[in-house]
């Protein structure tokens, strides 16, 4: 294949992965999260398979997002939950993609019923986190009420977001969890049919009392597992890997060395292959002298400074001879490789961050190739 570097998207693991999601979440709609086009992974094939998957609606962070699935096909049918806060110039587009929105305020909510069209809103509690929602759950209430009495708006939900689901044993997470059902379960008494939600995919996987009517995965469905740890733990599938090639390979004699900086020095004759990414793709310089690559099935160290388009790994590191590469041969960045595995856990560490960042970051100059288990991916 005639690449640089290429991010292989399988929507199959997508798709296995929101199953087993719609499985754990015993009853409650699953809401897949696409955000960020799908996390990097590519939000409208991310979005089809989702849906394959079983997913029941659909969420985003911008109006523009939400827009683009409906111009992509996705239809009235399949409810679009928008997370995040609307200017007075993304409203119009929030409601033209026929989406859910979120209110917190008097002024959005003003804005909402001016409009006169039928908006489906969902009232936000800050339990916890302390970005967007009010921490005020008597104002939340007060929000709630309003929305009912509006003629053209429909209480759709009730929500909060979790701060440390992700964090086994922290004891806050329970407390957010108390916070919000003290508030939203006789907020639904009040109001019949309206839907609560508050699990990520940390709290769908950590805890069922998280539940409620409708849960909100976001990175488990790309197979990244939400508490950094190993994917395949929770019966999680990786759906993304980072794959470029061997662009040169060159001997590097003892006190030679290789980047900018000169980061790596040599202590030994060895052998090193140029690879063609760098952080212009999104592979971060903070993986300088840190990171390894698979290359022949073998786990190969990455060596001096991760420049904008190139890198270097020591082909001859370890115990053993060189590993017998040649230009062309693959480089698997982040994926499979004989009995070999590298993660966006792993890459995570390396960075000291978390995998959805690995994944998100990667530019738009890595083209996504989305498939189906090898096959090329349905439309």
């Amino acid at each position: 294949m005639a690449r640089r570097a290429l991010a292989l998207v399988n929507v199959g693991a997508i798709e296995r992965n929101v199953a087993r999601l719609v499985r754990a979440a015993d009853g409650a709609i699953v809401c897949a999260v696409v955000k960020a086009d799908g996390y990097g992974h590519g939000m409208l094939a991310a979005a089809g398979a989702a849906l394959r998957g079983g997913a029941g609606w659909l969420a985003v962070a911008t109006a523009g997002e939400a827009l683009a699935l409906r111009r992509a096909g996705i239809g009235p049918d399949v409810r679009i939950l928008l997370l995040g806060a609307l200017s007075d110039e993304e409203l119009p587009v929030a409601l033209d993609a026929a989406a859910d929105v979120t209110v917190w305020t008097p002024e959005l909510l003003d804005a909402l019923a001016a409009d006169g069209r039928r908006i489906r809103v969902h009232v936000k509690l800050d339990s916890g986190l302390g970005r967007l929602g009010t921490r005020d759950a008597a104002q939340a209430t007060a929000l709630a009420d309003a929305v009912a009495a509006a003629p053209t708006l429909e209480l759709a939900g009730a929500w909060t977001h979790f701060a440390t689901a992700d964090e086994p044993g922290d004891a806050f997470f329970g407390e957010q969890l108390r916070r919000f059902r003290a508030w939203a379960e006789p907020l639904r008494d009040r109001h019949p049919g309206v839907l609560l939600h508050a699990a990520n995919s940390a709290a769908l996987l950590r805890d069922p009392a998280s539940h409620f009517d409708l849960v909100r995965p976001g990175v488990a469905i790309y197979g990244l597992d939400p508490f950094g740890e190993d994917p395949a733990a929770r019966d999680l599938e990786p759906a993304l890997g980072l794959v470029s090639y061997v662009a040169a390979v060159k001997a590097c004699a003892a006190g030679q060395s290789a980047g900018y900086g000169r980061r790596f020095v040599a202590a030994r004759d060895t052998t090193l292959a140029t690879v063609p990414i760098g952080y212009g793709d999104g592979y971060r310089r903070g993986l300088t002298n840190r990171a390894e690559a698979l290359v022949g099935g073998r786990r190969i160290p990455l060596v001096g400074t991760v420049s904008m388009d190139n890198v270097t790994f020591d082909l001859g590191a370890g115990e053993g001879p060189a590993v017998p590469a040649a230009a062309g041969d693959d480089v698997v960045l982040i994926g499979i490789q004989g009995g070999e595995r590298i993660t966006a856990e792993d890459v995570a560490r390396h960075l000291d961050t978390i995998n959805y960042e690995v994944t998100c970051g990667l530019s738009s100059r890595v083209p996504r190739v989305h498939h189906r288990d090898g096959e090329p991916a349905p439309a």
